[in-house]
């Protein structure tokens, strides 16, 4: 009786253990935008962030070092990141010095950014649009 109790207890605990460990975060969705991340690393200002120092496109490196992005375009000196259901805009700051970050979820982006990401991103109105990750609208 002992014996069956003990593997009760380990079973229990072990399914306790992986209920804990596969709560999602923001983070580690599968493939979803770091924003935990970035608000760690960037100056918030408002709704956005931004790097007082670094140029666009290294802080798109950093960025999509941390967590790849399923598709990167730069048009001029702007980079958006494309994420499972969000893209991050990256741009310089008025200043000419230092980067401007965004975060936009995929419809609302596509809809801002349009005339930089239109032609090389699927239209989310679009009848053919399956949304972003793998699995999902299929």
């Amino acid at each position: 009786m002992k014996t069956a109790r003990r593997i009760s207890v380990l079973l229990l605990a072990t399914l306790a253990l992986a209920a804990c460990s596969s709560e999602p975060d923001d983070d580690d969705d599968g493939n979803g935008v770091p924003s935990g991340w970035i608000r760690g690393a960037y100056s918030s200002r408002g709704a956005d962030y931004v790097d007082r120092a670094d140029p666009a496109s290294k802080v798109a490196d950093e960025i999509d070092g941390n967590t790849s992005a399923v598709a990167r375009l730069t048009d001029g000196d702007k980079v958006f990141l494309r994420y499972r259901d969000d893209i991050v805009g990256i741009s310089p700051l008025a200043t000419g010095r230092g980067s401007l970050i965004e975060i936009a979820d995929y419809r609302t982006g596509y809809h801002r950014w349009r005339t930089h990401v239109g032609s090389a991103w699927p239209d989310p109105d679009s009848a053919a649009f399956r949304g972003g990750g793998p699995g999902s609208g299929k």
